[in-house]
């Protein structure tokens, strides 16, 4: 990945509606260049897909966290799967290090939100966790 498609990835993280045009301005590209740099990314699988957040998703789960976990013994498959049958689980990562998987959860209330947590944590696997609310998210200089 070159120089110019880490630029052309950051001004479409700052604005995924952003034009070919106004991209190609940004970068001192022409249009056509932008086109086909994105449509190269697109088949590479480097852009998978462009997506929108409304203030009505927060406002479904206005209580938000992300929940480390560390999985004992080869189960982070089985967690992960059971995980993603659960309503309040939007998202699941793997990672590396000292956490295996990353989750993040949202739902209308804290008590709410402790339930999930007590939920997740009596998965069969689950070592231990952590876990921190998000307080606020920003995202290409903009408030979500």
């Amino acid at each position: 990945m070159d120089m110019i498609n880490q630029r052309l990835l950051s001004a479409l993280r700052r604005d995924g509606r952003a034009s070919f045009s106004d991209l190609a301005a940004t970068l001192g590209l022409s249009r056509a260049t932008v086109r086909v740099r994105m449509e190269k990314l697109q088949d590479a699988g480097v852009i998978r897909g462009f997506t929108v957040q409304t203030a009505q998703d927060l406002m479904d789960a206005p209580v938000r966290g992300l929940m480390m976990l560390a999985i004992s013994g080869p189960g982070a498959e089985r967690v992960m799967h059971r995980l993603t049958g659960h309503g309040a689980v939007k998202q699941v990562h793997s990672t590396n290090g000292k956490w295996d998987l990353i989750v993040e959860v949202g739902t209308q209330t804290l008590e709410e939100f402790d339930r999930v947590l007590f939920d997740i944590r009596r998965i069969e696997g689950v070592e231990t966790s952590e876990t921190s609310l998000l307080l606020n998210t920003r995202k290409g200089g903009r408030r979500v």
